[in-house]
């Protein structure tokens, strides 16, 4: 959903371009993980969209759902270790890399997001998961406990506040508004010319991981990637949005304080939306892709809860 720092303009050709520096993500470790290590690559069927996907492990299933811009190799530092443990899924979204793209605003409402983590689901011949979202992955894991609660397991959300707690923040927060401007812009109806594959790798270091997610970028939707943005992300008045109501799960959110697009002051109050027990963990050496700045604390952290909560008992490979 978000990029942490961005250079906004720059003139070229007499008109306005817009890139978009990450560079508080230099510090992102360089662990560079085999693909062909990570698993199986597979297809889920949701509706008339493919979803691509790559599984590896047994034991109770553990969907993984990525933001953006980013595709399933985001969790390339969690997936051995999980997978030692669970049925570890990690999905490309639609518009994303290998899945399906479909065409027009209305194939990215929210709604559609969370029928393609339904259908992977449901792919696996389960009726419930655990699911791990961060940023926009996150947003549409939150919508996925609201509407599917039978079928989720336990919820953890990467770096992306419960949406009432964001547009309270749009709302009240001038600097959560100026932080959000990005969003705006993604809005604007022409806003996918201004994306490239190679801008969107800029704040990748190691040059392998850099050649996969060119790759993947250039097989991905940027209309799509911005179609999240367009359908569902909060718009003026903000305080004028309905509430989501609340999550009956328990829930684990680990945010990276660097974060300069999603402040922390959106996690307060995160208590009034989750019914059952919350905890809260905050990185404050990581930005916005805390999986990546911060690998081997957010996998001992998602062992370590998960644990706590029995899921992994008796599901050794």
């Amino acid at each position: 959903m978000v990029i942490d720092h961005r250079q906004k303009k720059c003139l070229e050709s007499g008109r306005v371009v817009f890139f978009f520096l990450l560079s508080s993500l230099l510090a992102i470790s360089t662990t560079n993980a085999d693909e062909s290590a990570l698993g199986k690559h597979g297809y889920a069927q949701s509706g008339d969209v493919k979803i691509h996907y790559v599984t590896k492990g047994e034991g109770p299933l553990l969907v993984m759902i990525h933001g953006f811009p980013d595709y399933w190799y985001t969790w390339r530092e969690q997936i051995p270790a999980l997978s030692e443990h669970f049925q570890v899924v990690a999905m490309d979204q639609r518009g994303y890399n290998l899945s399906g793209k479909p065409e027009g605003l209305a194939r990215y409402q929210m709604e559609e997001l969370v029928q393609d983590v339904e259908a992977v689901i449901k792919h696996f011949g389960k009726k419930k998961a655990i699911v791990v979202g961060h940023d926009w992955g996150g947003a549409v894991a939150w919508s996925f406990a609201t509407a599917k609660p039978q079928m989720i397991d336990h919820l953890v959300i990467l770096n992306l506040p419960h949406f009432n707690g964001l547009q309270r923040e749009l709302a009240n927060n001038p600097e959560q508004r100026r932080a959000s401007a990005y969003a705006r812009e993604f809005q604007k109806e022409d806003a996918a010319s201004r994306l490239t594959a190679e801008g969107l790798t800029f704040w990748i270091k190691d040059s392998e991981a850099k050649a996969k997610y060119l790759e993947a970028f250039k097989r991905s939707s940027f209309e799509g990637m911005l179609n999240y943005y367009k359908a569902n992300y909060p718009r003026p008045p903000y305080d004028e949005t309905p509430e989501m109501p609340p999550v009956d799960c328990s829930v684990l959110m680990i945010h990276g304080l660097k974060d300069t697009a999603l402040l922390p002051g959106a996690l307060n109050d995160t208590w009034k939306w989750v019914k059952r027990d919350l905890t809260l963990v905050t990185l404050p050496e990581a930005g916005h892709f805390v999986q990546q700045d911060a690998g081997p604390k957010v996998t001992q952290t998602l062992l370590t809860w998960l644990r706590m909560k029995g899921l992994d008992e008796g599901s050794k490979n």
